[in-house]
């Protein structure tokens, strides 16, 4: 090659590097200029969809398609309050889509990002992320139809999923809320969402209530599809900081794992299908139990209905129960309230009951047919603590159904139960339920739980009582007053705990047992006397599996009851309390005697309330006996002559007349007031008026209206 040739090649490369270089410095210059419009469009678009002024700092390109803006803030335009503010952004923007004027941005990375979210009674600066412009409505609240969660559900969605960036970086990411009732600070020194997949890590303090938990899972925003993982660090468990508060409830959980795979809005109406389940759920709460109530294993896949004033499980749904299976459908519906309740409200002076009117709540839940044994491994633990450890054979199923209305009380319908094949006990639990057929031990507490006696039940011990030597008088008017058909039913009187719910939720109280005799002997001889939810739950299964598998007679199980039950103050068994009232045996009682000691049985501590201070029969204690004695008479427990011979007159031979009669009678006077405002005189709701099934027990408690006559046999 000559000279003259490399030098022309020499010139033509140079001419080529400075072309090169004009374009580069034409391309950066363009570049920058492009970045700055494609950031103005962007605060544009933000500043259209929400009501909001979005400020950006100085944004240069630091590589090719790397772009670092310093500093940004995000100011409600309404509130003034700055949302959220970060000291500097990094983002991916692809130049080939800045210069075709779509610019495309990716991989976020956002440092020292604050969101601060607050509200007043007033206002806040944050909704306006749920209420887009050009969206859907706002939803009404209406105080006649309620809120329709449908749509309220739909827009959170919506807001969440449509918010989230494909690619993102949060590093030291600070979320602090404040209102009126509650106060959150969340630390994230890391989240990370790269291709959906989400992981990260966070210091959470929600009213006081400190958790440090790690997250990971993978999102879909297009297809509003999430799948999830919660779990605590350290080996510590995450505790639900709002039901603490709002509930006195602890519920704490290892692992929650959830899912959202489809949603539709149709007609208002939102349904969402997904999944949700918990490692180690725990529930603690004074009124459910006084331990620890321990889910190991437990799980729901849903299909949720959102709409007007209501929310449902549609069938579909199926819980998971370690490995038991429930299949639920419940709804509950808010219904318009009856206007004087509503003038109530206005006035404010509404009571508690009507607190919860205009309520309905409708389920039907049904198990699949479960072997024994998983049925017995599925109970909560710390729940049914009498049976952990027992063992059966054959199948079990699990039926309820609930249609509870608040404004139509008495409407109530409710029936819950399991429904057997071939199922025999092989194993018992912790408490070996067939004792009640042989000698044993009984401890009696007081309410508090303090042990009070112990003494022998059964043939072995002096005071014990046969069934064939107690008085048939009090036998009757036990069965008659207590639980009619004890020697026929199954354990249970449906029909009585339904009356004693409907009057237990209209005084918010535990006003009315509706306990059958087996009940009653379970409670004693298993349980503690401490009124919680799981041990409602656990005498009703002890009951159920002792009633259905004839593993004690009901002769025998009246007669333990008989002997075990408090008649007055350290008063156990009847041989007890025939010397302590009448210095007699058992078998020796007349009507009148064995009437007076089956209407104390509900509150045996206040026995001498059935007498004035001269030791008379008050009216109520008048209108128990008469009551009693003819419904004895009209099934033929006595006679005729029986009934119309009854008197008011008790002689008291035993220790307890000294509290009973506790003054000398004037002989000036002519009568003495039949009834006092002391006593709290006897329920006897349902019977009042001769309307009450003769089948049915009496519970203790209310008064029999002035001057009822008591119904003839």
């Amino acid at each position: 090659m000559t000279l003259a040739t490399q030098k022309k090649i020499g010139i033509g490369l140079g001419i080529i590097a400075v072309l090169l270089g004009v374009a580069l410095g034409v391309f950066l210059l363009k570049r920058q200029e492009l970045l700055d419009y494609a950031l103005q469009q962007v605060k544009t678009k933000v500043e259209r969809k929400y009501p909001v002024a979005l400020t950006l700092g100085a944004a240069r390109f630091t590589d090719l398609n790397t772009v670092r803006i310093d500093g940004m803030s995000m100011v409600p335009t309404l509130t003034a309050d700055t949302l959220l503010r970060a000291r500097q952004m990094t983002v991916s923007l692809s130049v080939r889509s800045l210069f075709a004027g779509r610019p495309v941005f990716s991989n976020l990375e956002i440092n020292d990002a604050r969101l601060t979210a607050r509200k007043t009674d007033r206002a806040d600066n944050y909704s306006f992320l749920y209420k887009k412009k050009g969206s859907q409505p706002r939803v009404p609240r209406d105080t006649t139809k309620g809120v329709n969660y449908g749509l309220l559900a739909n827009q959170l969605l919506e807001a969440g999923f449509d918010n989230m960036p494909e690619e993102a970086d949060f590093r030291n990411f600070l979320v602090t809320y404040d209102s009126p009732r509650h106060r959150a600070r969340i630390t994230m020194p890391q989240l990370v969402i790269e291709d959906g997949d989400i992981t990260g890590q966070l210091t959470a303090v929600v009213d006081s209530v400190e958790n440090r938990v790690g997250v990971q899972g993978h999102i879909e925003p297009g297809d509003y599809a999430l799948n999830a993982e919660v779990f605590g660090l350290s080996r510590r468990p995450v505790v639900l900081p709002y039901v603490l508060r709002r509930y006195g409830a602890r519920v704490q959980f290892d692992t929650l794992r959830m899912s959202l795979t489809d949603k539709e809005l149709d007609d208002e109406e939102l349904t969402v299908q997904g999944t949700a389940s918990a490692a180690n759920l725990i529930v603690n709460h004074p009124k459910l139990s006084d331990r620890d109530v321990r889910f190991p294993r437990g799980g729901i896949e849903f299909v949720a209905r959102l709409g007007q004033a209501f929310a449902a499980l549609d069938k579909g749904t199926k819980v998971t129960l370690n490995r038991m299976q429930f299949f639920p459908v419940v709804s509950i519906r808010k219904l318009p309230l009856d206007q004087r309740v509503v003038g109530k409200m206005i006035n404010g002076i509404r009571n508690r009951r009507e607190t919860m009117a205009g309520v309905q709540v409708k389920a039907d839940i049904e198990s699949a047919e479960t072997p024994a044994n998983t049925f017995f491994a599925a109970l909560p633990q710390g729940m049914f603590n009498t049976l952990e450890g027992m063992q059966g054979e054959g199948t079990l199923t699990y039926r309820l159904h609930l249609d509870l209305d608040m404004n139509q009380l008495d409407s109530l319908q409710f029936s819950s139960g399991l429904t057997p094949k071939n199922f025999r006990i092989s194993r018992f639990g912790r408490e070996n339920l067939n004792k009640l057929n042989e000698d044993f031990p009984y401890t009696a507490y007081n309410d508090k739980g303090d042990s009070i006696k112990t003494f022998t039940v059964g043939a072995s011990s002096a005071k014990f009582t046969p069934y064939g030597e107690v008085s048939n008088y009090l036998k009757g008017a036990i069965m008659t007053a207590e639980d009619p058909r004890f020697m026929t039913h199954k354990g249970f009187m449906e029909k009585a705990f339904v009356k004693s719910a409907i009057q237990n939720i209209k005084e918010k109280r535990f006003a009315r047992g509706g306990s059958t005799i087996s009940m009653q002997l379970v409670k004693n001889v298993f349980l503690t006397r401490q009124k919680t939810v799981t041990r409602k739950i656990e005498e009703a299964l002890i009951v159920w599996l002792i009633e259905n598998t004839r593993l004690v007679s009901k002769e025998r199980m009246f007669e333990v009851y008989l002997n075990i039950i408090e008649w007055g103050p350290k008063v156990y068994g009847i041989n007890e309390a025939a010397r302590f009232y009448f210095d007699k045996q058992p078998g020796n009682l007349n009507l009148s005697e064995s009437l007076y000691l089956a209407s104390i049985i509900p509150r045996p501590k206040y026995y001498q309330n059935s007498f004035n201070q001269y030791g008379e029969m008050r009216g109520s204690a008048r209108y128990f006996h008469r009551l009693i004695a003819g419904l004895m008479a009209r099934k033929g427990m006595i006679s005729q002559d029986d009934y119309e011979s009854l008197g008011y007159s008790l002689s008291f031979q035993g220790r307890a007349r000294t509290s009973i009669v506790r003054a000398v009678r004037d002989t000036v006077r002519a009568t003495v007031a039949a009834d006092s405002a002391q006593f709290e005189p006897l329920d006897l709701i349902d019977l009042l008026g001769g309307t009450k099934d003769p089948d049915e027990g009496v519970n203790a408690n209310a008064a029999p209206p002035a001057d009822e006559t008591p119904p003839k046999p």
